[in-house]
């Protein structure tokens, strides 16, 4: 053998190397048939030549084509199914190593891939039928239901619930006890020839008191004002005309008489000294009429001890500080003289004003039923309230021009206040203590006087009774002068 002939016979044994161990990596040992020894070039013929009239994409689809072919004419071999490169084809003569998509080189097995899906089909179409099933199955009971429940359509119970509540059982307690209070005026004919009484106004009453066939009801002193004839409305709609015993207008309260055959409950009051800041308060009267009698409110207490000015005498100008409760409650125009009760059942108070007003909402008020009873137990008994009199009539110094100030009442400079003698009635306890008229009062009992407002608040307070001494201090002349006055009972109530 020459030396051309030697190192061909090396290059080929050196080529045959890697030719064997790739197939060995193809062709398991369980492998009995002969490996072709022709390499197989994508794109071409077993032989070595290209596919005629084919693209490169269709010599290359033929090629794999014929690869798995020539491989599916080989005994089945066991291995890894491979996972990865879905959809294409692998290429021959070409190992892929690692992770679960190695599958030794091998081509998927169509078969496998068969009985998989077909499996996965037969489970899913056995869960879709079980599920169709029980679904019909389920509307099947439904219709029956609703068939059942039309049939008894007729028989349907409506649900009763029992609320009750503190609220509910406070309302309960007193509700019956309280009234409307219908005003009669006399209304002259257009001709002037004659007059009938018509209902003027409304309002409410509270019931405190029932004894020897009569009962009380007190309400307020303008519910009843100017009136000639008073009915009172039960909340069961029966109606008993009612006799006026007596008013204070200095407190906006009055009481009333009537018979008690259809009076079935009596309220009591409760201690308006021990209220608190945000306890509930309920309003119980008839807004608006006798149309929504027994209407009932929520709120709280608002506010304790508050001094509201007051035109007790329509003249425009304020003589009077009502002591109230302020609630939130709602009260209305036909809630006066009703009245407002806490979380017990009892009256704290009879409802009497409210501040009407723009942009204002929810400021009412009530008279304390501490400040109630004893002036309605006079009304009763005496048809009036007794109270401490100077007996003077007073002007506010501050509605007086400054310069009748210094030329005639010849105040000093720094006296700017105080409730001027506009008139002393005769034989009065004033005339008998010697004050005249333009004295201006400063101090009564050691309290400052700064108007007739506050003079009347000294006067009509507790701690001062008719019969008492009081010590007067005033201005006569620009001159300060101080005198006793013993307090003696007013005529009448104005």
């Amino acid at each position: 053998m020459d030396e051309k002939e030697k190192d061909l016979n090396e290059n080929t044994e050196k080529e045959s190397t890697p030719r064997k161990e790739v197939e060995d990596t193809l062709h398991t040992p369980e492998s009995s048939q002969p490996v072709q020894e022709t390499p197989i070039v994508e794109g071409m013929t077993p032989e070595g030549e290209k596919f005629a009239g084919a693209t490169e994409e269709a010599a290359e689809a033929s090629s794999t084509h014929a690869f798995f072919e020539e491989a599916s004419k080989e005994p089945a071999k066991p291995g890894p199914r491979r996972t990865g490169n879905a959809g294409g084809g692998v290429p021959p003569n070409r190992v892929t190593t690692g992770g679960s998509g190695s599958g030794n080189g091998q081509p998927p097995k169509s078969g496998k891939h068969f009985v998989g899906y077909f499996l996965t089909a037969l489970i899913g179409v056995i869960i879709g039928g079980l599920i169709i099933f029980f679904v019909a199955w389920d509307n099947g009971d439904n219709a029956d239901n609703s068939s059942t429940n039309g049939n008894k359509a007729s028989k349907v119970e409506k649900v009763s619930v029992n609320t009750t509540s503190d609220i509910t059982k406070a309302v309960d307690k007193v509700q019956d006890a309280v009234v409307s209070v219908l005003n009669y005026q006399s209304t002259a004919s257009l001709d002037g020839t004659t007059t009938s009484e018509q209902e003027a106004s409304s309002g409410s009453g509270v019931i405190y008191k029932k004894e020897n066939g009569k009962a009380y009801i007190v309400t307020n002193n303008h519910v009843v004002a100017d009136a000639n004839k008073l009915e009172v409305t039960f909340t069961n709609g029966k109606k008993s005309e009612a006799k006026l015993l007596g008013t204070d207008e200095w407190n906006d309260l009055a009481v009333l008489e009537i018979d008690d055959k259809n009076v079935t409950t009596v309220a009591s009051f409760g201690d308006s000294d021990s209220l608190k800041l945000g306890e509930p308060a309920i309003a119980i009267g008839s807004p608006l009429g006798t149309e929504f009698s027994g209407s009932v409110t929520q709120g709280i207490i608002s506010g304790l001890n508050r001094a509201v000015p007051v035109d007790t005498n329509g003249d425009g100008t304020e003589d009077w500080e009502a002591d109230v409760i302020q609630t939130d409650a709602a009260i209305n125009p036909g809630n006066s003289g009703g009245a407002l009760i806490n979380i017990e059942g009892q009256v704290i108070g009879i409802n009497s004003m409210k501040i009407s007003m723009e942009n204002v909402e929810g400021i009412s008020f009530a008279i304390p039923s501490n400040t109630v009873e004893p002036i309605i137990e006079q009304l009763e008994t005496k048809g009036e309230v007794e109270r401490p009199s100077l007996g003077v009539s007073l002007r506010d110094v501050d509605t007086i021009p400054e310069a009748q100030q210094q030329n005639i009442l010849k105040l000093p400079d720094n006296v700017d206040y105080g409730a001027m003698v506009q008139q002393v009635v005769s034989g009065s306890a004033a005339d008998k203590a010697g004050l005249k008229q333009y004295d201006v009062i400063v101090e009564l009992n050691g309290e400052k006087v700064t108007n007739s407002m506050t003079l009347r608040k000294i006067l009509y307070g507790d701690e001062v009774k008719i019969g008492d001494k009081v010590k007067v201090k005033y201005y006569r002349d620009g001159k300060e002068k101080s005198t006793n006055i013993q307090l003696e009972a007013a005529k009448t109530t104005t």
